[in-house]
């Protein structure tokens, strides 16, 4: 039987470039609204399928590219991280970014691009991942604001919500707030939540930060919707430790539409 020892995150050395490449770090930003997702998806249009296009036809070459979140459709990041190996022949990596900015602004815009030790991998070399979620709660929503927040013209309880938050510290199984992939029914859903809090940041702006060693899928959109549930009085707060415990996605709340969600942060 799996442990909360398990939530532990294990070291994975990634392979090392081919003989004649050299390994490159990038990190970008993109709108999310866009794309149907970070991952490659066959037949719509992603982020990764955008930018590995744009980096092939600038290398002369297939590449692999690996990232440190996997950000669902309609979900933006302000700081996502890939990693990929190139030629060395090709490995200008100012030249790089450019492309990806020539091509690909404004959906995504490649903020740095530099190349990186053998061992470093977007994905397993990451420590934590830094989400947050902002809510316009406001009587009447702001069009112009619309595209990156969750407008909740309703009462809702800030003190609620981050009692509801003090559960959720530590490892946990946050079976209750994820969606399992159909293909693998023994996977892991224990996860190391390192820190959780909203905070009214005035103007109706309530901002919902949360970092951890890692997420599964619709796990902070999920929490988030449980919290506002919470906060408007259709769930107790005090009911936050026995919904995680009870590993019954049922029993948790709403899911939180993802315009609100922004990958902020990824830390090595």
């Amino acid at each position: 039987m799996e442990t909360l020892q398990n939530s532990i995150p294990v070291r994975v050395i990634p392979d090392p470039p081919a003989p004649g490449r050299v390994r490159v770090r990038m990190e970008i930003a993109y709108d999310g609204a866009r794309f149907r997702g970070v991952a490659e998806n066959a037949g719509v249009p992603t982020v990764v399928g955008a930018v590995r296009a744009v980096l092939e036809r600038a290398v002369s070459h297939d590449i692999e590219i690996s990232i440190a979140g996997r950000t669902d459709a309609g979900v933006h990041a302000r700081a996502q991280v890939l990693s990929f190996d190139v030629v060395e022949a090709k490995a200008d990596t100012a030249e790089l970014a450019r492309a990806v900015n020539r091509n690909l602004v404004p959906g995504i815009v490649a903020q740095s691009c530099a190349l990186v030790g053998d061992d470093f991998d977007a994905r397993f070399s990451a420590t934590y991942r830094h989400y947050r979620y902002t809510v316009l709660h406001r009587a009447v929503p702001d069009p112009f604001l619309a595209a990156t927040t969750w407008w909740l013209g309703i009462p809702l309880d800030l003190e609620d919500m981050n009692r509801a938050c003090e559960p959720i510290i530590g490892g946990h199984d946050f079976s209750s707030f994820c969606r399992r992939p159909k293909t693998d029914a023994e996977y892991s859903m224990i996860r190391r939540v390192q820190s959780a809090q909203w905070q009214d940041l005035g103007d109706g702006i309530l901002r919902f930060d949360i970092r951890a060693n890692a997420f599964c899928q619709q796990m902070v959109r999920a929490l988030v919707g449980t919290m506002i549930d919470m906060g408007r009085g259709h769930l107790r707060a005090a009911d936050m430790a026995s919904i995680l415990e009870g590993r019954d996605r049922s029993t948790a709340g709403q899911v939180a539409p993802p315009q609100g969600l922004c990958l902020w942060e990824v830390g090595y």
